[in-house]
């Protein structure tokens, strides 16, 4: 058998190359979806009983000259039409047909001319006075295929069942029928028996298989063949979300498509299904997740960012258009374009939501990444890898960077990295990645030193600092605030004065923006009077670090001016026991002793000295400078 017809059941290409050939697809291999008809002529199927196998033959018919115009009228409109096919009877029951002048319908849809029996030309093996004819098939297409010709119908029909006969593939029609054929049928590779939704496949509201709809238990076309994807792999569409979105999963996610040349047209198609089926299980909504795409090749380039879709409809159709750029897989060049240009506030970045980004990579990438992901995680976006295919054991010697994922992403403990071992079973972790992107606890690279800390400044407000000179230091103290992020889930920011006594100026839930807590401190007055910093430490601990948050780092930074009249080891010793990263700050007559002692170690890191209050501005980004080197020197486990 030479098989000389594409049929498409179903979302599932089937080439006819030798029957029953099996084989993986190759990576960059287009097969057609449908054979296109162009002819109008009609066919009919004509039995050779001489011949151990059914031969097809297109022939002219006078019988259907009449028929044939007809059918070459209704050729505009046959992608509009879905056909209704009769049933080749077997060569012991074969009718030679007539058809009935087509019926007038209203609408853009024709109605295809009904065969009829003729009593006086029927064979038959069985004393039946006359042949009734059987109900048409009705043949469900997969959305976006091309209908057969109407004059070739009873060709394809008789086609797909000997090419069933030949290939062992399991068909089911949708139609009245109560044969087997139409039983819910195993999908392939999925591991679960359930029936096809009816609105998966789109037809047009006035079809006629639109109007001719049976009831829900009757099963949709499905169909298997060795070597090939299944269409839940291929060609499924998800539903129109329902959801509006959800607010628990408020996070500003970017997709890093690989478009290179070695992923191939399919898989690349495959990818695309992928990521409309992760906006599809975010529920992407201005009030939850919402989602942009850079694709990355030899370059990077921004598809669309988070505010171009707010629906996964929408989303869906930008994918779909989306063509292949090719090149190499260059990842890093690409982690360095989404942390410059993409999380930005005109892209729509919403600075309270966590961003993640999810990079998509066939096998390894082409550049080195370590460098470009540790800023990345510096600037707070969490970095989660898709690697599909990794590199077999002989493969890894043509990997750039060795262990790239552990050096990439957020946290080297599994919960950012899913290994996927083929293209064609990557919607299987469509639903574990959504899980990981919304758990917004565990997204900690959202955490930097910027955004993750309780800040409480510890002032001399002695009679030797002067009125003058307090003011200077409290604009050092608004120069170090306002280069943090502030909110009441960011940094917060709080203040205590003190001289013989001390004095809470503000704690760390009295102000949430950042404007607030600059006026606060702008508004602090002079107090004036003696020096107690060790009594000043032990009452910043009280009253600030014992209401920090346990997610917060409790750094505390204090500015004085000269020798204090109590202890400060002990008081400093135990704030360090406490969780307390002490700064300290001495100008003029401060003693160099007791500024390494209320330090952090190592010290030196942690105590600056100044001789005049008018240089104080010096020590600003040293300062931050440290409390980020500090903080991003953190285990990644």
């Amino acid at each position: 058998f030479k098989c000389s017809i594409y049929r498409c059941y179903s979302g599932m290409i089937l080439s006819c190359l030798t029957p029953c050939e099996k084989g993986k697809p190759r990576k960059g291999v287009t097969y057609p979806s449908t054979l296109e008809f162009s002819s109008s002529k009609s066919t009919a199927v004509k039995p050779e009983p001489k011949k151990p196998e059914l031969d097809l033959k297109v022939t002219k018919s006078a019988s259907t000259s009449d028929t044939s115009g007809k059918a070459s009228e209704q050729g505009d409109t046959v992608h509009k039409v879905y056909q209704t096919s009769p049933v080749p009877m077997p060569t012991t029951q074969m009718a030679a047909t007539t058809s009935t002048p087509a019926t007038t319908t209203t609408g853009p849809f024709s109605t295809t001319p009904k065969p009829t029996t003729t009593p006086a030309t029927t064979r038959t093996t069985t004393d039946s006075a006359a042949a009734k004819p059987r109900p048409g098939l009705h043949r469900v297409r997969d959305t976006g295929s091309s209908s057969v010709h109407p004059a070739y119908s009873s060709v394809a029909a008789a086609a797909s069942i000997l090419f069933t006969n030949q290939c062992n593939i399991f068909k089911a029609f949708r139609g009245t029928s109560t044969s087997a054929s139409n039983r819910n049928i195993l999908r392939p590779n999925t591991g679960i028996q359930r029936q096809e939704p009816v609105a998966t496949f789109r037809r047009p509201a006035g079809s006629p298989a639109h109007l001719a709809r049976h009831t829900s238990t009757e099963p949709l076309l499905s169909s298997v063949s060795p070597g090939f994807a299944s269409k839940e792999e291929l060609n499924l569409k998800p539903l129109e979300a329902t959801s509006q979105g959800n607010p628990s999963c408020k996070v500003d996610l970017s997709f890093l498509m690989d478009g290179s040349w070695s992923i191939g047209k399919r898989r690349f198609q495959l990818q695309k299904q992928f990521l409309i089926n992760v906006a599809h299980a975010l529920g992407i909504n201005n009030a939850g997740p919402l989602m942009g795409l850079v694709q990355y090749g030899d370059d990077p380039s921004t598809e669309f960012n988070l505010k171009t879709y707010t629906n996964p409809k929408d989303l869906r159709n930008a994918i779909e258009k989306i063509p292949q750029k090719g090149g190499l897989s260059n990842v890093g060049k690409a982690l360095s374009f989404v942390n410059k240009n993409f999380f930005l506030d005109a892209n729509g970045n919403r600075g309270g939501a966590p961003n993640v980004v999810v990079v998509m990579v066939d096998g390894w990438p082409t550049d080195r990444v370590e460098e470009a992901s540790r800023l990345a995680r510096e600037s707070g976006i969490n970095i989660f890898f898709v690697t599909i295919e990794a590199a077999a054991q002989n493969e890894k010697q043509n990997v750039i960077e060795p262990n790239f994922v552990d050096k990439a992403v957020c946290r080297t403990n599994g919960f950012y990295s899913i290994t996927v071992p083929s293209w064609f079973s990557l919607h299987k972790v469509v639903q574990p990645l959504v899980k990981r992107v919304c758990d917004i606890d565990r997204l900690v690279c959202s955490k930097t030193c910027l955004n993750s800390a309780d800040i409480g400044f510890v002032i001399d407000g002695s009679s030797s600092v002067g009125t003058g000179n307090f003011r200077t230091v409290l604009q050092f103290v608004a120069n170090i605030s306002k280069e943090f992020e502030i909110s009441d889930t960011d940094t917060r920011i709080g203040a205590i004065q003190y001289t013989y006594e001390q004095r809470l100026e503000f704690s760390f839930d009295k102000y949430s923006t950042k404007q607030d807590v600059l006026s606060a401190i702008k508004r602090i007055s002079y107090w004036s009077g003696g020096t107690s910093t060790g009594a000043a430490i032990s009452y910043a601990s009280e009253q600030l670090f014992t209401k920090s948050k346990p997610n917060k780092r409790k750094i505390m930074i204090l500015i004085t001016d000269g020798r204090s009249y109590d202890d400060v080891r002990l008081p400093a010793l135990t704030a360090h026991q406490n969780g307390v990263i002490a700064y300290s700050i001495g100008v003029a007559w401060a003693a160099q002793d007791e500024l390494e002692a209320i330090a952090t170690d190592p010290d030196k890191e942690h105590s600056f000295f100044v001789d005049e209050f008018d240089n104080l501005y010096q020590f600003v980004n040293p300062l931050i400078q440290n409390i980020c080197t500090e903080f991003n020197s953190q285990p990644r486990n």
